[in-house]
């Protein structure tokens, strides 16, 4: 059971290739005359050299990790969802929307904001996978531009009738939330909340559901092999629709969580700028889309970014290193697919996804 519960591939698998990006990045180190051993140290204290710096992880971590947890379902299912970002940034926005209009206590609030959140991500989602169920459209390419759209449109409702005028009004931005609205912190004078528990309790579930439901087994089912999910009844476009749904919501949750616990108002470029989608997407590719997997790497890549800024504060060394070893991992990500769709093209034993 335990063997089970705790695959060791979707564990060791992110450390292998962050093991292969440190080396990478211990030869760009020497290449600039740096000390590595000193670069790495600094990049440890950085990320967990102590309680602040390790809390601040964790919260880099949390929309990661619903981000991740998201793409990981539609991956599950053989779709790839690549409009993550699009979806975070409505869902942040509109969690923002809820939060300072609805009327109501603030726990209501709070609560109508991560749903408001999940719909709008999901929604944004599902209308990808709609056009490829009613069109055939390619859902990487609709995905993908739909991330301008979302962008685009949020910035400008931000930047005309929604923008804050009550201070400098130099940044085009929301009002700031109520405080009552606010997800609260789980250690005082810490930056991470309560979305962090919520990301690793939806990682345990997510889990849960792949591997001993059946809804679970038809998602991944219909991933490994569609043909034989057809012959046994798998309805495509109702598991399609519906993991691309849940997909985008919790790309979704994961902009309302960062409203709610970090933010507290919606600025124009706060998903974009920071990359969480991608970096999101990437986890769940260095993990084989093994939702506990999905998680380590999260916070893994998470260390590698606020390390990153542990390094530039404290040596010679500037933050882009990090960004070395990140492009080292996509490119461990990208070999690995490669050599599962060359054994599958040669008749070999795919490697499925594990569960």
């Amino acid at each position: 059971m335990l063997k089970r519960l705790f695959n060791l591939s979707a564990w060791i698998q992110p450390l292998i290739a962050i093991v292969i990006g440190l080396l990478g990045g211990a030869i760009a180190i020497m290449l600039i005359g740096g000390s590595v051993v000193e670069t790495y140290t600094e990049m440890w204290k950085g990320a967990f050299g102590n309680f602040f710096y390790f809390t601040n992880t964790l919260t880099r971590a949390t929309p990661l990790i619903l981000v991740g947890l998201g793409v990981s379902i539609a991956f599950r299912a053989g779709f790839f969802n690549m409009g993550s970002e699009g979806q975070m940034i409505l869902g942040a926005l509109s969690s923002a929307m809820v939060a300072l209009y609805l009327p109501g206590p603030p726990l209501f609030k709070l609560l109508a904001a991560m749903l408001s959140g999940i719909l709008a991500g999901g929604i944004w989602s599902v209308f990808a996978g709609w056009l490829d169920a009613k069109f055939r459209m390619n859902l990487i390419i609709t995905t993908l531009l739909l991330n301008y759209i979302a962008a685009l449109f949020a910035g400008y409702l931000v930047a005309y009738p929604l923008k804050d005028n009550s201070g400098s009004a130099a940044l085009a931005q929301t009002m700031m939330i109520d405080k009552g609205v606010w997800l609260p912190k789980l250690f005082q004078g810490m930056s991470i909340h309560g979305g962090f528990i919520i990301a690793i309790a939806l990682a345990i579930l997510l889990f849960l559901f792949i591997k001993y439901t059946v809804a679970g087994y038809e998602v991944r089912m219909l991933g490994y092999n569609p043909l034989f999910a057809a012959y046994g009844g798998v309805n495509r476009r109702k598991v399609m629709l519906t993991s691309m749904f849940a997909s985008g919501g919790f790309a979704g949750l994961a902009g309302a969580v960062e409203v709610l616990g970090m933010q507290y108002r919606y600025t124009d470029g706060m998903i974009s700028n920071p990359g969480y989608a991608w970096s999101g997407i990437m986890a769940t590719l260095l993990s084989g889309a093994h939702p506990l997997g999905t998680a380590l790497a999260s916070i893994l890549l998470a260390a590698l970014q606020t390390g990153g800024m542990g390094v530039e504060r404290n040596t010679d060394i500037p933050l882009q290193i990090s960004s070395v070893i990140q492009s080292l991992l996509i490119l461990f990500v990208t070999a690995k697919i490669s050599f599962t769709l060359w054994k599958r093209r040669k008749g070999g034993k795919g490697d499925a996804a594990s569960s």
